[in-house]
């Protein structure tokens, strides 16, 4: 009984204690998307972020028209747009690493960055607008993840194995395209827009980018939150997994499904903007233990926060501004040596 007790106890301690780090997190956020506006060419005071603000709502104080246009049509959605990719990619990473029960998988396992690539370069070739370069982004991403799947179904091997494999055939044969795009395109233009693209960057995100890659996400999101604490089961064996009577190939597809919206939708938005996926799951496993339970909304707060902080970065640290894919692969590379050394250890 007094055993039963000191569970129940530790237990609600532990849930306050979670409760209390995603409040923390979710402060944490806003404060940093808040200071984001100060970030750029043109820095926004708080006065002027909340009068910008409430310009939309009627107000007619004392306000200087460029920071409204900077505030609504340049900050905002870039700064929106970088907390979702960053929620995405981490939430997608996280889904994976325990789908796949390895540690050091990312979002792009399925080739969903590479299918995404080369539909953006195609685009790109073509002369396509904007928006149709993101939907083609979509579109090949999407592609790319049905191919390793459909492929992966007709393997004799374990599904886990097969869906890894045909993920790096897709993969390798999506950057071949992408290559051979490169190697016929303009380089006097269109080669300096698609590598520039494959760089990763927030510079032309709009309003209207970032409402068409949010819905998408929010689906994603949405699905996997539901469904989280299922993402447990399918870190066990498949055996036992179905010793326990749950049908892994159904959960396995919905998960696939939900992490495939979240990361073509954010590539679509960014571009190429690696190592979120693979980081940023790590650092919420450290702070609220492997239950999913817990670690998808964690993941979902830290990633959102860490993509604006480095796209704080991006635009700050030297007078031109550096591509977002660039900075995160500076800042992951280092990470991803501390965490084999880890392993290995």
């Amino acid at each position: 009984m007094h055993k039963n007790h000191s569970e129940i106890k530790n237990e609600s301690r532990i849930r306050h204690r979670y409760f209390l780090l995603l409040l923390a997190m979710l402060i944490i956020l806003f404060a940093v998307m808040i200071l984001s506006f100060w970030v750029g060419y043109y820095p926004l005071s708080p006065v002027q972020v909340i009068e910008a603000f409430l310009s939309k709502f009627g107000y007619e104080g004392e306000i200087l028209p460029q920071a409204v246009t900077i505030f609504w049509s340049i900050r905002l959605p870039r700064i929106l747009s970088a907390a979702f990719i960053g929620a995405a990619l981490a939430v997608a990473g996280s889904t994976y690493q325990g789908m796949f029960r390895n540690p050091l998988v990312s979002p792009d396992i399925l080739g969903v960055s590479s299918g995404a690539s080369l539909g953006a370069a195609f685009a790109i070739l073509c002369g396509a607008s904007n928006a149709v370069v993101q939907a083609a982004a979509f579109a090949g991403g999407t592609a790319a993840v049905a191919a390793s799947y459909l492929i992966s179904r007709k393997s004799a091997h374990s599904q886990t194995l097969s869906l890894v494999l045909t993920g790096s055939m897709i993969m390798a044969l999506c950057n071949a395209g992408v290559t051979m795009i490169k190697y016929v395109a303009d380089p006097n233009d269109v080669l300096q827009q698609i590598t520039f693209w494959l760089m990763g960057s927030l510079t032309k995100t709009t309003m209207d980018s970032f409402a068409w890659s949010a819905g998408p996400m929010i689906v994603g999101l949405a699905v996997i939150l539901i469904l989280r604490w299922r993402i447990n089961l399918l870190t066990l064996e498949e055996e036992e997994a179905k010793s326990l009577g749950i049908n892994i190939r159904r959960y396995r597809l919905i998960f696939i499904v939900a992490s495939t919206l979240l990361s073509a939708s954010a590539v679509c938005l960014g571009g190429l903007i690696g190592w979120v996926g693979l980081m940023v799951p790590h650092m919420a496993r450290s702070l609220v233990g492997a239950d999913y339970g817990r670690l998808v909304p964690a993941s979902a707060m830290l990633g959102a926060g860490y993509l604006v902080l480095m796209d704080d970065v991006a635009r700050s640290v030297l007078s031109m501004e550096l591509p977002l894919g660039v900075v995160t692969s500076i800042m992951g590379a280092p990470f991803f040596v501390y965490l084999i050394i880890k392993k290995k250890e």
